[in-house]
């Protein structure tokens, strides 16, 4: 019988920062294995041979990442009987993934299904160890293996947007991720993880175990000043800094998503649900331009417009881009990321869209609203855009 599909429980990991943060020598599998195994100590009635799958978002799925990570997580986190997948849908990973599990529960394919997604860009470089795009892409579609960084030029300059307006945005971010940190806003996301890392103390090296608390991207103390002194990253005469781009980043995230005679089952209260979900491709030159075609696709499953949306989830992958998002489609700026995004927290590839959507229900709550809208562009020329319910 097909069922409505529900988030009964979902937490994250803090963002750390690449190769010098507290994930730098953690495992993407390790992560996600503490991870889960926490997030179902929330659910002590879940017998674990009840999930179906584990449904891991992962942008770069090879080396440490590789082998089918989504299957070596599910062994360990939840036992032999629990089959796991990876997902690599890029920047929206972590989002297909819930979509692929809300999709499987209402069709009747499933009645419960962890899903989100992991990334560590400390263990593995952007474009993955081997960097070999076939020779016919390149010739007969040059732009899909452009520097993301170079795209985000390309939107600036086809949007006409200004490094001084990049700058504000970013500083904004910081200031808005800042204030929701010091509140105990992402508290309500975060569970603290313990990793075990090296430590030379001038003599000897030693073995330490530290909790990793809170996400190390944000910058409190930034200032319209500091962003506006830095050099273009990507382009010589550009307006893309790393200070208006998103942080590379080592993170996790995870939903909980069962079906309704699950909840009646376990006697919980769903938390959110996702109503609709939607991929669109654009140029993959203006790769940052996706969300402008994928938010009607997805209003318009919901039966919903734009004026309904109370909260915006927007992947900050570049300034620029989220600006000339923001601008094109037609958001709400004072709806848009409240408590910032990516530019401040990071962005592991793989996870955040599962953090968006998590960020999304939680604000809806806290603002006693109904439906939210998430987003992201994704490299070679894509967007995606899902509505979400607090309930």
């Amino acid at each position: 019988m097909k069922q409505e599909a529900y988030i009964i429980a979902m937490t994250r990991s803090a963002f750390a920062r690449s190769r010098r943060g507290g994930f730098r020598f953690t495992r993407s599998d390790d992560l996600s294995v503490q991870l889960i195994q926490k997030l179902m100590d929330r659910l002590p009635g879940l017998d674990h041979a009840r999930v179906d799958d584990v449904i891991v978002g992962c942008a770069n799925p090879e080396g440490e990442q590789g082998l089918q990570i989504g299957r070596q997580i599910a062994l360990r986190a939840l036992g032999k009987q629990t089959p796991g997948m990876t997902v690599n849908r890029y920047c929206a990973s972590g989002l297909e993934s819930l979509a692929i599990a809300t999709a499987k529960i209402r069709s009747g394919m499933g009645s419960c299904f962890v899903a989100g997604g992991v990334e560590s860009m400390s263990v593995i470089p952007m474009e993955g160890y081997k960097f070999a795009p076939s020779f016919e892409v390149a010739r007969e579609h040059p732009d899909y293996v452009i520097g993301m960084g170079l795209t985000a030029e390309a939107v600036a300059a086809k949007y006409s947007i200004a490094r001084s307006d990049q700058d504000a945005f970013a500083l904004r971010s910081h200031l808005q991720a800042a204030l929701a940190q010091s509140s105990g806003r992402f508290a309500e996301e975060i569970t603290p993880i313990e990793v075990e890392e090296s430590h030379f103390d001038g003599q000897k090296r030693h073995l330490r175990k530290i909790s990793v608390l809170c996400d190390e991207g944000i910058r409190k103390d930034t200032s319209l000043e500091a962003l506006s002194a830095l050099r273009p990253a990507f382009s010589r005469n550009g307006s893309v800094t790393a200070g208006n781009s998103s942080q590379t980043s080592d993170g996790a995230c995870f939903h909980v998503v069962a079906s309704e005679s699950v909840v009646r089952d376990l006697g919980v209260t769903p938390i959110g649900r996702i109503v609709s979900c939607a991929i669109a491709g654009v140029e993959p030159l203006f790769m940052g331009i996706g969300p402008c075609a994928a938010i009607p696709r997805a209003l318009d499953q919901a039966g919903l417009q734009l004026q309904d949306i109370a909260v915006v989830e927007l992947n900050e992958a570049f300034a620029a881009q989220s600006l000339a998002v923001i601008r094109e489609a037609g958001l709400d700026p004072e709806i848009v990321n409240p408590n910032g995004g990516a530019i401040a927290l990071g962005h592991p590839l793989g996870c955040s869209g599962a953090r968006l959507a998590m960020t999304c229900i939680l604000e809806l709550r806290h603002r006693n609203a109904r439906y939210g809208l998430v987003t992201a562009c994704v490299g070679g020329g894509q967007g995606i855009a899902a509505v979400v319910e607090a309930i």
